[in-house]
């Protein structure tokens, strides 16, 4: 009895160890993913192809990884499955120690190609992403024909092992971004989870060598049960989960970015709420066997679900802007300045994170079962990588789908709807006939509900707060639904229109009886070419509404190329009127790519560099305000040549504002602050690589061109905010913003604090005491 005792206690510890080792596996393996997308948007740009190339390098590698597992474990039967799990982890941690490295080869190939062949760019970009991502990614996917065998030898559940797997995963992606970044930054946080994934296989190899993981020995013979074929069930089973999990995630993501701000940290609530969603689906696995049910109703349920949610998501933006973001402004007014700030962020990550998982969480959790229900049929490793490689293909075949071709062809709506109706379908084709009659029926009602209650997104109505704004809904004059983002403009009761990404404003147009918006961004064209001496070649990041690429044309260069990252930014120009149509004119060129990999890839030299990207904290814009950035821009400028960036007082705490300035100083010695003089929120940074002369002395443009601008020279003098001896004063209250650091991406630029310009000229006001301090609608406060 003692015996039987101490080996009942033995595979008692021994499951335990097993559950917590795939747990942080699971952990380092989402982890990863966040830091391959940011390393791979640096190294080749963000685009809506280069975020298609790492999905499938990613999961194609995984795919790969489970049917190689599965083919050599039907060979090697009697291989030990912890010792091979602690291997695969092994070379998943010491292949991200060369991460950096890895990636900054990827960067130069880049650059390589884009010089001497860019017609096969894309080419060249996957075989470059596969060569860093295909080690790691395959023994990821490998790990689930591991876990297989485990499950086979030590008689556990594999679908819970697929479920605490998945767990970790959800865990990983809140942990990396809301501690691991913003604390250690990426390459000290590529340490970390590498040390992770290394101590779960030294950890794995200990239990191997302690005897802790002596397998049972009667189990079935692993070659009979590897000679069953996957039936055609199982088989529709895993590809309709597969592609309607991606699809969804595209769909209903693109929606819930719209109602949330689109910041780093809400993609990572987002994906955090659909992973413990699928985990709690693996998990309630065991308990609905024991009630007799079927995976194909559970999955026509979850089809059902799909089509009843689709149109609360739609209208989720009305419900949370009009209700939580009231509570959400009484709080943040009633707190502190600044001592409860980080508390109060992390209380509404907090509240986010359940409300989506109330509104999404029960149609994922039950499209979550049917997987693991049928991974959890089966003994043999082979058939386990076979099902993992199907499920995965699919997941990649409803990713790509869903953003390249339904999303622009029939809207997020419709294409969550095709993700529904595919599940349910295949839920109604393999569950019993009796239940057949019943839930087809249910499944048509259901979408003839979705139908019926489609809002029109696209077409009548944008997600976001700015349609909702304004004494009546503003009119959508043109939408596009693209595979990277939603672009849209809008035309409110005054006549004024507003570019809208996703949810956020990108740039505005005065109506005719206001003229404020969007003044600041004439003088980021006027600025730099009024200071350089003989500006030839013009170069525009960052098109928006065209105000800022028209004043650069009025100004007279040689050349004007634009560039922007959303091919359908200059598809929409003809609806601003302030443009005057410059995509027009001969010596512009319209360029379709991020502007960043354009510094780099070009071989070009302008006389003046001028950009106004989306708000700091947005999700990827720290790249644009970098100083590997700013190098760049360095590098590509003329030896006279001045560059121009936005600061928007109003978007950034005073110590992001400074940083902003600082890493823009350390690159740009000689630069200096201007403010608009119709908007005290906007500033512009102002720098050169001459510093024989101080920049802001001579404005030689005002005597080269005859153009009629709404300022003279003396007064665009006058509203140099902090000339380069202050700036230098100014700038020590920051930091540098790296690649590396992702300041403004995550971490305490994302705070959620009131009043930030009143703070900015607080702080402004203490390097010169003649600059008043401003409030929020920049009157004086002094």
């Amino acid at each position: 009895m003692t015996g039987k005792a101490g080996g009942i206690a033995r595979d008692v510890r021994a499951s335990r160890a097993i559950y917590l080792l795939i747990i942080f596996s699971g952990f380092a393996a989402l982890s990863w993913e966040i830091l391959w997308q940011v390393k791979s948007t640096l190294a080749i740009g963000v685009s809506a192809e280069g975020t298609a190339i790492t999905l499938a390098a990613t999961m194609g590698g995984m795919c790969i990884g489970g049917l190689m597992m599965g083919h050599m474990l039907r060979k090697h039967p009697s291989v030990q499955p912890v010792w091979l799990y602690g291997l695969l982890e092994m070379i998943i941690g010491l292949a991200g120690l060369f991460l950096g490295l890895a990636f900054h080869g990827v960067e130069r190939l880049d650059t390589w190609v884009y010089a001497r062949m860019p017609a096969y760019a894309s080419l060249i970009h996957l075989s470059g992403i596969v060569a860093v991502l295909g080690i790691p990614t395959i023994c990821m996917g490998a790990s689930l024909p591991v876990f297989g065998l485990i499950a086979r030898q030590f008689k556990l559940s594999l679908a819970t092992l697929y479920g605490l797997n998945t767990l970790g995963a959800a865990t990983g992606v809140m942990f990396v971004a809301l501690v691991l970044i913003p604390a250690l930054g990426i390459s000290h946080a590529a340490w970390a989870i590498a040390a992770i994934n290394m101590l779960v296989g030294l950890f794995a190899w200990q239990m191997q060598q302690t005897g802790l993981t002596v397998a049972d020995k009667k189990e079935p013979d692993a070659q009979n049960v590897s000679s069953e074929p996957v039936s055609w069930r199982e088989s529709l089973i895993v590809l309709a989960t597969g592609f309607a999990t991606f699809t969804l995630e595209i769909a209903w993501f693109r929606a819930l970015a719209g109602t949330f701000l689109a910041t780093t940290d809400m993609f990572a609530v987002m994906l955090a709420t659909m992973l413990l969603a699928l985990a709690m689906g693996a998990r309630s696995v065991a308990w609905l066997k024991r009630r007799k049910l079927s995976p194909g109703t559970l999955l026509c349920c979850a089809g059902i679900l799909i089509l009843l949610t689709t149109p609360i998501v739609e209208r989720f933006d009305y419900y949370y802007w009009r209700n939580v973001i009231k509570l959400s402004a009484y709080i943040k007014t009633a707190l502190s300045d600044n001592a409860y700030m980080p508390f109060f962020y992390i209380g509404e990550v907090c509240v986010i994170f359940i409300i989506t998982l109330c509104l999404i969480g029960p149609s994922v959790w039950f499209l979550g079962i049917a997987f693991p229900w049928i991974l959890d049929e089966h003994r043999s490793s082979r058939r386990v990588g076979i099902l993992y490689a199907l499920n995965t293909a699919a997941g990649i075949a409803g990713a790509l789908a869903a953003a390249w071709i339904m999303l622009p062809a029939i809207g997020l709506a419709r294409t969550a709807w095709v993700a529904g109706a595919s599940v349910a379908i295949a839920g109604i084709a393999v569950m019993p006939a009796r239940n057949r009659l019943l839930l087809a029926t249910l499944s048509i009602a259901a979408l003839l509900v979705a139908g019926f209650f489609e809002s029109g997104i696209g077409k009548t109505r944008v997600q976001g707060l700015y349609f909702l704004m304004g004494k009546e809904p503003p009119k959508v004059l043109e939408a596009f639904e693209g595979p990277d983002a939603t672009v849209s403009v809008m035309e409110y009761y005054d006549g004024a229109r507003r570019l809208l990404i996703d949810s956020a404003s990108a740039a505005g147009e005065s109506g005719p009886q206001v003229k404020i918006e969007g003044h600041y961004m004439q003088w980021m064209g006027h600025l730099p070419m009024l200071l350089a001496p003989d500006p030839k070649n013009a170069l525009v990041i960052c098109f928006g509404t065209g105000q800022t690429a028209n004043a650069v044309r009025n100004e007279n260069p040689q050349s004007l190329d634009i560039v922007d990252v959303n091919p359908r930014i200059f598809k929409l120009a003809h609806n601003f009127r302030s443009n005057e149509n410059v995509l027009g004119d001969p010596k512009v060129s319209a360029i379709a790519m991020d502007g960043r990999a354009y510094l780099r890839r070009t071989q070009k030299t302008y006389d003046i560099i001028t950009l106004e990207p989306m708000p700091p904290t947005s999700a990827g814009v720290n790249a644009l305000y970098s100083k590997e950035f700013y190098e760049l821009a360095r590098d590509r400028l003329g030896p006279k040549g001045v560059i121009a960036q936005w600061l928007p007082i109003h978007a950034v705490a005073p110590f992001y504002a400074a940083s902003i300035a600082r890493t823009f100083m350390e690159v740009f010695p000689n630069a200096i602050l201007w403010i608009d003089p119709e908007s005290s929120n906007d500033a512009i940074l102002l720098g050169t690589k001459d510093n024989s002369v101080a920049l802001g002395t001579n404005w030689p443009g005002f005597g080269r061109v005859p153009l009629r601008r709404d300022r003279s020279e003396k007064e665009v003098r006058s509203y140099v905010l902090l000339d380069t001896d202050k700036l230098k004063r100014y700038v020590v209250y920051g930091d540098i913003i790296s690649d590396d650091n992702q300041l403004l991406a995550y971490g305490g630029a994302l705070y959620p604090e009131k009043d930030l310009a009143k703070k900015n000229y607080i702080l402004l006001h203490t390097i010169d005491d003649s600059i008043p301090i401003f409030g929020p609608e920049g009157k004086n406060q002094d």
